[in-house]
């Protein structure tokens, strides 16, 4: 049939239009199983090629005279196709369905994992990477705290030899050293919290 033009123009036709369980042109049993990923078709496979019962012989005749195909042997070819039930038709592409979509799923999954764990990874790079501009960062703080003590001393100091003067001098630069204080005890807290972040990333790339 498919060696014939217009047999397997006839053919392909039925391929492209096939779902479920289908007669072809040629008097087959056919079917079409649909391939789904997330609701999604994305391909078929095709089988088949069965009758449900014996063929009719002047149905086929007139097939054969209508595409041209020798008569003799395409009753020849048409008696060496298996009959099956419908029933066992049925369950063998339920069946098919079954097997097919589950490996599709299963392929899906697996390829999906590996994405995640891609994007993973590279999270966990860059996650890294952040780290330690953290703590560089954190590093130029404690710096600039270390600054400030020494600046607010000295102009507690200062403020102290100017008296009455440099009263109001010293106030300032006793909430200067508060706010040096109070930068230390958030700049701790942030290295604390950086320091959990590095070692949770650390345990996941051991995992």
């Amino acid at each position: 049939m498919r060696a014939n033009p217009k047999g397997n123009a006839k053919c392909e036709k039925c391929d492209k239009e096939a779902q479920g369980v289908y007669h072809c042109h040629a008097g087959l049993v056919d079917f079409a199983v649909d391939l789904i990923v997330n609701g999604e078709k994305v391909g078929s496979v095709l089988g088949g090629q069965v009758m449900p019962s014996n063929p009719d012989e002047e149905e086929c005749k007139k097939i054969a005279a209508e595409l041209g195909i020798n008569e003799k042997d395409y009753m020849t070819a048409i008696h060496k196709v298996n009959v099956r039930s419908k029933e066992v038709i049925q369950a063998s592409v339920d069946m098919l369905d079954s097997v097919a979509n589950s490996f599709i799923h299963a392929e899906y999954a697996r390829n999906q994992t590996k994405q995640i764990f891609t994007n993973l990874v590279d999270g966990v790079s860059e996650t890294n990477e952040l780290i330690e501009t953290i703590k560089k960062e954190t590093g130029t703080l404690r710096s600039i705290q270390s600054r400030q003590k020494i600046l607010a001393l000295n102009a507690s100091i200062e403020a102290a030899r100017a008296g009455d003067i440099g009263a109001g001098f010293a106030v300032v630069a006793s909430e200067v050293g508060k706010l040096s204080e109070r930068s230390s005890v958030v700049n701790k807290n942030i290295e604390d919290v950086v320091n959990r972040i590095s070692q949770i990333v650390s345990a996941m790339q051991q995992k």
